[in-house]
């Protein structure tokens, strides 16, 4: 079902799509790529919103920095210093996270609205960033498709082409809560990850993926999140042509489970701890499938180029049950 959700200041229409299959209901905006909400049952059949997300487009207008629910590129996460290079010539961007480039800049893909059309069982976003759109290079042809499937979890596949070499890193930011409401710290999360990412003050990778065994980034075996992430952990499966579950999430109280399933070798995980108005820290958390951050600065890192005659693609699924 297709909605008129709002309109933006210049007239331009805000259309909202509502997915519904095998008792799951999934609303996405065209404005910014939003997973507005997400109902799934708990154990006792109940339906209740495990996303956090505004009833109303002035919301997510007001409250942009959270990025909730939002498809974020050109470059999803950060970049240091706000500029890379990439065949022997230095991007400038957007910084917009002091000195750094944070989720595209400030204009990127969650702050535009994408083009719309019906896809069985959901529905195909896209648009063309132009050359030089936020400092990235090359024209770049982008599409996000949204579908749910005969279980009813949720597929978001991203497939772009370029007429230049640029860099391509997108992820869809829904910040989950499987309570519906309230802190959700005492999530039990499993993640498939022997290693993370270290940071500076900045949150930029400080050296090389480290162990995670005997520090508090060890989630091999389920335990609750608590508080204080904003990491990249490096996926044991690496990149992978299709999807592969790499993480879990389980809140005890409701029963409802989350799994997340990708093709990508990174998953940060943010914890919400400066969450703003009208919510408090710590009210959803954060599972970014990605590459590494400012991968495009360190050749180690899962390689983020994309060059003309390539196709970026990338999937992940998003699972509901119970237990």
């Amino acid at each position: 079902m297709n909605e008129l959700f709002g309109t933006l200041s210049d007239g331009t229409p805000v259309h909202r799509w509502t997915l519904e299959r095998s008792g799951v209901r999934v609303r996405v905006l065209s404005y910014g790529g939003i997973v507005q909400s997400v109902e799934v049952p708990d154990r006792e059949g109940r339906a209740g919103d495990v996303v956090l997300g505004f009833p109303d487009l002035a919301g997510y207008l007001a409250h942009p920095e959270p990025y909730l629910g939002a498809l974020v590129g050109r470059y999803a996460n950060r970049i240091a210093g706000g500029r890379f290079t990439l065949d022997g010539r230095t991007y400038a961007l957007e910084p917009n996270n002091g000195p750094n480039s944070l989720h595209g800049g400030a204009r990127g893909f969650d702050k535009r609205v994408w083009e719309a059309e019906p896809v069985e069982h959901g529905v195909r976003l896209t648009r063309i960033s132009p050359h030089g759109e936020e400092g990235f290079p090359g024209r770049l042809e982008v599409s996000a498709t949204y579908t749910l499937d005969g279980s009813g979890a949720l597929r978001i596949a991203y497939e772009a082409v370029t007429d230049a070499p640029t860099v391509v890193n997108l992820t869809n930011h829904s910040y989950f809560n499987l309570a519906g409401s309230g802190d959700a710290g005492g999530h039990e999360l499993r993640l498939a990850a022997s290693r993370y990412t270290p940071v500076d003050a900045d949150l930029i990778p400080a050296g090389g993926p480290e162990e995670v065994t005997g520090t508090r980034f060890d989630f091999r075996e389920a335990r609750k999140t608590g508080s204080g992430y904003d990491h990249n952990f490096v996926l044991d499966k690496g990149v992978t042509d299709g999807p592969v579950e790499v993480a879990e999430l389980h809140d005890p109280a409701s029963g409802r489970v989350l799994t997340v399933a990708t093709t990508e070798p990174g998953l940060q995980l943010y914890t919400a701890d400066h969450l703003g108005e009208p919510f408090a820290p710590g009210d959803g958390i954060a599972l970014e499938t990605q590459r590494f951050p400012d991968s495009p600065n360190r050749p180690d890192f899962p390689a983020t180029v994309l060059r003309p005659g390539e196709v970026f693609r990338s999937e992940t699924v998003y699972g509901f049950g119970v237990r």
